[in-house]
């Protein structure tokens, strides 16, 4: 990354002349910065300075550069790997609807303000952001663990996703290439069973050879002993966005919080490349990086957190639940919020189960999207997780087509997605069609597709990701929470339906997020008939913890303990 260019495109020279010494100033140490007032200046002077890589294009949009977005627009084709930003006056207020019309149909990355004068740390904080969402594009930099293996390898590809999701800087080299062989050769590691890990970040490192979730979480040191005789306020099953609103708002307000996850944070909102319409965030977070700063979040405010160990079965007695663990361990407490979330339904084809890791990836699978360069990638789903993570492929594949069952995306899909799906060259939409089978060898190579209207197939070269729905993780609690027939939890007023559970067994309704099992709450896509947003998970998270403390004060007043 080292010697990347930052382009400010400007003929408005205060507005060129005040962001470039900012940004030399700043950054000159670690990145060349070309400024020019056309697109033609600005392609000769990196042509002059050696064709360096492009971090960002800044281009300015105001009066003395009122076709902006369009020269942004022609340096972009020339450098499809830099953020493009446009840059503006602050005032400049009529700038903002094409600003926000480039954006939503995918034109534009982000927009700053210009900055008003030296040490600008509003403009700043912005070019940071920018920066350092075109270095995790990138990958490369620090590597706190290594993975050497095979790239179709479904271990492997367990692995990159695992740490890509949970952000640990990590690198990854196939065990056939120059740089794998020298790496296993530097560990004296002659036959390993692959994928092998290098953790590099403990005092001592580590190698691991094909290890297990369990097995690297005690390597990170993050399999800590729990003790099975605490009775903890609240233990919270699955850390996506439910769950750890949940997290936040138990641990912030005094209660003895358990955290337990099986894999990685952020659930299925996790492996989005980018949420653009969660409240705060005017141009976008990954999915990755939401629910990181969550998990912090949540951590600051003493939550405990203990990672890969499934949780299998809820039971318990005189008013304290426990909950017995994959490993054989269990732990305590006097509430439990399940958020355990949903899994990707899987795709039904039986000759492409084969495939798994290896050209068909359930979800973004966002670690993948880079070994999707030069190839045809198909998405199918008709969702915002599908669109998502069409728009981010697109950035690597030559060409990503999305496969929808319905004959439209209005219903399923939000509007600003749909627009920008139609504006990216890249990207086509094929309606009314699903996929009937697929071929290959070592990976999968070709899709079959099926025509839903006429039954006519056609064999494509490509690769798959699979967004089609999802199934609630429940089955840890099947014959001891009531569920709905297709598994997910039911709660409050609706334990009155077809669920099949104990029944309620107190002369008091259910909380409005409790489950048939008084103290057990449940929030997320978890719940029947929650809504499938990140905001609403985050705030039946939040409702769950009021809850939690009614129960607590209730269990208090009649003496339990």
């Amino acid at each position: 990354m080292t010697g990347a260019a930052l382009v400010v495109v400007a003929r408005d020279a205060g507005v060129r002349t005040a962001t470039t010494r900012e940004l030399d100033r700043r950054y000159g140490c670690d990145y060349r910065v070309v400024a020019a007032a056309d697109p033609e200046e600005a392609t000769a002077a990196l042509r002059a300075c050696g064709g360096p890589a492009v971090a960002v294009l800044f281009g300015a949009l105001g009066d003395g550069d009122p076709d902006g977005l369009d020269v942004l627009r022609t340096l972009h084709g020339r450098h499809p790997g830099a953020v493009a930003v446009a840059l503006v006056r602050w005032g400049a207020f009529e700038t903002a609807r094409p600003i926000f019309e480039a954006i939503t149909v995918g034109r534009l990355d982000r927009w700053v303000y210009a900055p008003q004068g030296r040490a600008d740390e509003e403009f700043h904080r912005s070019v940071t952001e920018v920066l350092d969402e075109w270095s995790s594009r990138q990958g490369g930099g620090f590597e706190a663990v290594r993975v050497v293996g095979d790239r179709w390898d479904p271990h492997a590809q367990h692995l990159r996703d695992q740490l890509t999701r949970n952000r640990i800087p990590s690198g990854f080299y196939e065990a056939g290439s120059p740089e794998g062989r020298e790496m296993l050769a530097d560990l004296g590691l002659e036959d390993p069973r692959l994928p092998v890990v290098l953790v590099r970040f403990r005092p001592e490192q580590t190698v691991l050879q094909a290890p297990t979730d369990l097995e690297l979480a005690e390597a990170f040191g993050l399999f800590d002993p729990l003790d099975p005789d605490a009775v903890h306020d609240v233990a919270i099953v699955g850390a996506g966005p439910a769950g750890l609103g949940a997290s936040v708002y138990a641990a912030s307000e005094g209660l003895d919080t358990l955290h337990l996850e099986c894999e990685a944070v952020g659930g299925q909102a996790g492996t989005s490349s980018l949420i653009r319409n969660y409240l705060g965030f005017p141009t976008g977070v990954s999915g990755s990086r939401l629910a990181f700063s969550a998990y912090q979040q949540a951590w600051a405010f003493g939550t405990r957190f203990s990672f890969m160990r499934a949780v299998t079965s809820l039971g318990g007695e005189d008013g304290v639940h426990r909950l017995a663990l994959g490993d054989g361990s269990s732990v305590r407490a006097r509430t439990v919020v399940v958020a355990s979330g949903a899994a990707w339904r899987r795709i039904g084809v039986p000759e492409l189960e084969a495939f798994t890791g290896r050209g068909v990836f359930y979800g973004a699978a966002v670690s993948e999207a880079p070994a999707m360069a030069g190839r045809h990638v198909f998405v199918v789903g008709g969702g915002n997780s599908a669109g998502q993570a069409a728009v981010h492929l697109s950035r690597y594949a030559e060409q990503v087509t999305l496969l929808v069952r319905r004959a439209s995306l209005a219903e399923t899909m939000s509007d600003y997605l749909i627009r920008e799906l139609e504006a990216l060259p890249r990207v086509d939409v094929r309606y009314r069609v699903q996929v009937a089978g697929g071929r290959g060898s070592d990976v999968l190579e070709t899709v079959v597709l099926r025509d839903l209207d006429t039954g006519a197939q056609t064999e494509e070269a490509g690769m798959l990701f699979v967004m089609i729905g999802s199934e609630p993780r429940t089955d840890w609690v099947a014959g001891t929470l009531a569920r709905d027939r297709w598994g997910f939890l039911l709660t409050g007023p609706d334990l009155a339906g077809d669920g099949v559970a104990p029944a309620w067994p107190l002369a008091r309704p259910p909380a409005l997020l409790e489950t048939s099992t008084p103290g057990v709450f449940a929030a997320g896509d978890v719940r029947q008939g929650s809504v499938k947003r990140v905001a609403s998970a985050v705030g039946e998270g939040a409702l769950a913890v009021t809850l939690v403390h009614a129960h607590l004060a209730a269990l208090a007043g009649s003496g339990a303990r």
